[in-house]
């Protein structure tokens, strides 16, 4: 009985897809250490921030207590992308029994291609975080001096001049995402939690957060950023960063940076009757971005 096309791409596909998992598997997902992964079954998504309420007021008694509003502030969306990419084995392939060796190598190329894509399109977030031609839920850029609150006046998440890596600017970083206020202006309190850095920062990364005396001084000073806890989560070292001076402390910010799945990725195989060629697919559906920019304090760098 001869075997049709559609029959060997059965036979074929369980070989193909093992291989293709286990190459997949192998390259890290450097985008876990950045956003927080949820799933979507829409074709984007929206968050809109919340405006809580001012301070409280002091009740006069025998008075009526005061009263606030909430209000909905600026929405960000996360319009999903469909990344696809795919190979053919010819017929004269299959029938010289080439499988093997070029389906082996077909395939882990191809699980390289949509790991290393997935790596870019997260790592592009930060990648654009300073220009202006690539805004967010407020109307400007992810990492900017003039992001708008809704009661009125701006709060800025970088330096007001551009720094390098080092001691002063790090804790000068510290200092002013504990400053960070809502939009009603009350100062939130929060955190810097773990520096994200390009592979050429990261021994200065090291330096900081690990040595216990003060990094480049003959005193006997301690490390305050080290010995005070404080970026608690260390630093992770993004090899898809573009900027091999710019740094990136992520806060402990609620609702920042987003990765909605909308299609896991997945792969297929089918036989073609015209070409003879066994073509084998792998497909996934995704966006990355953020949502409120006080999850993060950057500088590009001096």
């Amino acid at each position: 009985m001869a075997i049709s096309r559609s029959q060997l791409a059965k036979e074929l596909e369980p070989g193909l897809n093992a291989l293709f998992g286990m190459e997949y598997s192998r390259y890290e997902s450097q985008h876990a250490e950045i956003f927080e992964t949820e799933s979507s079954d829409r074709a984007f998504e929206e968050e809109t921030m919340i405006v809580g309420f001012g301070n409280a007021k002091t009740k006069t008694e025998g008075q009526g207590v005061a009263y606030d509003s909430a209000s909905e502030g600026f929405t960000s969306r996360y319009s999903h992308e469909t990344i696809a990419l795919a190979f053919a084995l010819t017929e004269e392939a299959i029938e010289d029994n080439l499988y093997d060796r070029l389906g082996a190598r077909y395939t882990k190329a191809l699980a390289r291609s949509m790991a290393h894509t997935k790596q870019v399109k997260a790592a592009s977030v930060l990648n654009n975080a300073f220009s202006s031609s690539f805004t967010g839920g407020d109307g400007v850029a992810l990492v900017s001096t003039a992001h708008p609150l809704s009661g009125g006046g701006t709060f800025s998440n970088r330096p007001s001049t551009y720094s390098d890596l080092n001691e002063t600017s790090l804790e000068d970083a510290l200092i002013s995402v504990s400053t960070f206020v809502d939009d009603r202006n009350m100062v939130i309190a929060l955190q810097g939690k773990k520096l994200v850095v390009p592979p050429q920062l990261q021994f200065v990364a090291d330096r900081l957060l690990q040595t216990p005396g003060r990094v480049s001084t003959s005193d006997n000073d301690i490390n305050a950023i080290k010995n005070m806890g404080m970026v608690s989560d260390g630093y992770t070292v993004n090899n898809f960063l573009t900027d091999n001076d710019a740094w990136f402390l992520m806060t402990d910010c609620p609702d920042g940076f987003k990765h909605f799945e909308r299609s896991a990725l997945s792969t297929s195989m089918e036989g073609d009757f015209d070409t003879g060629n066994v073509r084998f697919k792998a497909r996934e559906r995704y966006s990355f971005g953020f949502s409120n920019p006080r999850a993060v304090f950057a500088s590009q760098g001096a």
